[in-house]
């Protein structure tokens, strides 16, 4: 019983305190009019995030490039001075026996088909060459052209022969002699002379003797130093002029006036003319289909090229041109007793499809002029 006044008197002093402490409690809003919407519910912003963590320095940075040394420079220049100057192919391509330009300065002129052939002279930029055969070559070496041309042998090429198989006329005593290309046996065959060929000497170097080179000889050249030269154009002649008018004769004294033609009497018309009806055209002709026979005249000389269709040409007596291959099917008519002669020659004239820009002719007739 003597507790009880103690447990009222706690209970009015907890009472008092808490009517004194401040509600932190906000009043609660006024209701929103029936007209007004909701309002949007506030966005939820993303929580930042921490930046990414710095990868640690590198203890060990890579060591600085070396310095390319001057040699290497000075061959890496030259390697592209190198491919910068390779030339290239030629717009179109070259053509036998027509003629080809050099397309720079220096070009070598060699005694074979190949990188291994000797140089026996050079080639100017825009100097004339007549291309004599294009050659292929089946298996070219490394960085060696596979095609090559055959060209006419430049004149300031040399050209060697044996001088011990000339007579005092200096005329070839053997069937054959071969042409090199400098004074030994160890040197390029670039011709053939034939039994009675008569030479030009300029030189002479122990048994060999340097000869101004015959027609016939030749020389290689790598085919992409080459360009084909288009033949010039013939300019056409000028249509003569027309003849003058006949002059008006004058009055002579006695004599009428001449009366002027009808139609030019001044104020006249002139007569109407009637058109006139051209003349039938001629009935064409029909072209004769028979063998083609042609008579020649020229100089027996054997072929070079082992491409040729025959083993004997005729050479023009003029310029030593070849004019046409000859063959013979008879057995009687031993075509190596002519090389060297001057033959008139009668024959059947035809192309063969392995050499269609000279042509061949079959020898119906020979003989020799004196």
């Amino acid at each position: 019983m003597k507790m009880i006044p103690g447990l009222t008197l706690a209970v009015v002093l907890a009472t008092g305190v808490m009517a004194q402490t401040p509600d932190s409690t906000p009043p609660p809003l006024p209701p929103l009019p029936s007209s007004a919407a909701p309002a949007p519910p506030a966005p939820v912003m993303p929580a930042p995030q921490a930046p990414a963590a710095m990868p640690p320095a590198d203890t060990n940075p890579p060591a600085p490039a070396k310095k390319q040394s001057a040699k290497k420079k000075k061959k890496a220049a030259a390697s592209t001075a190198k491919k910068s100057s390779t030339p290239a192919e030629p717009t179109a391509p070259l053509v036998a026996n027509e003629p080809a330009v050099a397309r720079q300065n220096n070009v070598n002129v060699r005694a074979k088909a190949s990188m291994s052939g000797e140089v026996i002279g050079h080639l100017k930029a825009g100097e004339t060459v007549t291309v004599l055969e294009l050659v292929t070559l089946q298996h070219p070496k490394t960085d060696e052209p596979a095609k090559w041309a055959k060209i006419t042998l430049p004149a300031t090429a040399h050209a060697w022969i044996n001088g011990t198989y000339l007579d005092a006329n200096k005329a070839v005593k053997p069937a054959k002699l071969n042409i090199r290309s400098g004074p030994g046996e160890n040197y390029n065959v670039i011709g053939l002379l034939h039994k009675g060929d008569v030479v030009k000497d300029l030189n002479t170097k122990g048994d060999w003797t340097e000869i101004e080179p015959p027609t016939g000889t030749y020389a290689f050249v790598a085919a992409h130093l080459l360009a084909h030269k288009a033949p010039e154009a013939t300019p056409m002649p000028n249509p003569p002029l027309p003849p003058p008018p006949p002059p008006i004769p004058s009055p002579v004294a006695g004599q009428p006036p001449i009366a002027p033609p009808p139609n030019e009497t001044p104020g006249a018309m002139p007569p109407a003319v009637s058109p006139q009806v051209p003349p039938p055209l001629p009935p064409e002709e029909e072209v004769p289909t028979g063998p083609r026979i042609v008579q020649r005249e020229g100089i027996v000389r054997g072929t070079v090229s082992i491409q040729a269709p025959s083993y004997y040409q005729l050479e023009s007596l003029d310029n030593g041109q070849i004019i046409d291959y000859l063959y013979t099917s008879s057995t009687n008519l031993v075509l190596s007793r002519y090389k060297g002669k001057t033959v008139l020659v009668t024959g059947e004239e035809g192309l063969d499809e392995r050499w269609p820009n000279t042509p061949v002719v079959t020898i119906q007739k020979i003989q020799v002029v004196q």
